[in-house]
């Protein structure tokens, strides 16, 4: 069985997705330190043909703190400049409408940290996609391995489920050996996706936007093919 377990961003990249297709359990890691200028909170959309970022505001963030302790800080007024940036962008895009009732009702949701607002834009949009991965998150079902080496709580998250592969993304090739993992009794393998390129409006194709831009323009079949394009090395 194979397990993945990343830490929870918000309206990922659709690399994350093909990550979560790869895989039977994908673990949301919530309970490791939070990162400044990461993806946990904000990511890329596409405005007036170029790559724009927008950022879910947050109460204090702080990479002394745990992800699931930092606190939103969403108000109305930020809801209404969001759609709208949202409605001037992609407004003539394909799936403008069934994506917005999509998004809309996750951002008026309170939640209690960016974490679970996080989790759950990647469920719902999973949902959406009719991906059928179980999800887990660290801080609810494993806890008691927290504070253990990074590499060895990766591989007691993943014996507890059974699982006997850990899939990583390819940019932790610098940070897990194959050969310590195989010592473990567990076999670990990187992702490579093929690269994802889908008509947007007219213009050259723009790259690593957030999931909202692809969803925008492409059928959930065709995003479905896309996910499915990678191999585990």
């Amino acid at each position: 069985m194979k397990v993945a377990i990343v830490q929870p961003y918000s309206f990922p990249y659709i690399g994350y997705f093909q990550l979560i297709k790869a895989v039977d359990v994908f673990v949301f890691y919530d309970d490791v330190h939070f990162i400044k200028k990461g993806w946990i909170n904000r990511n890329n959309i596409l405005v007036n043909g170029n790559s724009s970022l927008f950022t879910i505001p947050l109460v204090k963030p702080s990479q002394n703190s745990l992800i699931n302790e930092i606190g939103l800080s969403i108000d109305d007024k930020w809801r209404s400049t969001f759609y709208k940036k949202l409605s001037h962008s992609y407004g003539k895009a394909p799936y403008f409408r069934e994506v917005m009732a999509l998004i809309q009702p996750l951002l008026d949701m309170e939640y209690n940290n960016i974490a679970q607002l996080a989790i759950e834009s990647v469920m719902s949009i999973s949902n959406y996609l009719g991906l059928n991965t179980e999800f887990k998150v660290s801080s609810e079902h494993f806890n008691e391995s927290r504070g253990m080496d990074r590499a060895d709580r990766l591989i007691e998250i993943t014996k507890s489920l059974r699982g006997d592969i850990y899939v990583n993304p390819t940019g932790g090739n610098d940070l897990y050996s194959q050969a310590y993992f195989k010592s473990k009794s567990i076999e670990l393998k990187f992702i490579e996706g093929d690269s994802f390129v889908y008509q947007q409006f007219n213009g050259s194709f723009i790259d690593r936007l957030s999931i909202i831009d692809t969803l925008m323009f492409n059928t959930k079949s065709f995003v479905l093919e896309m996910l499915g394009n990678y191999k585990l090395k």
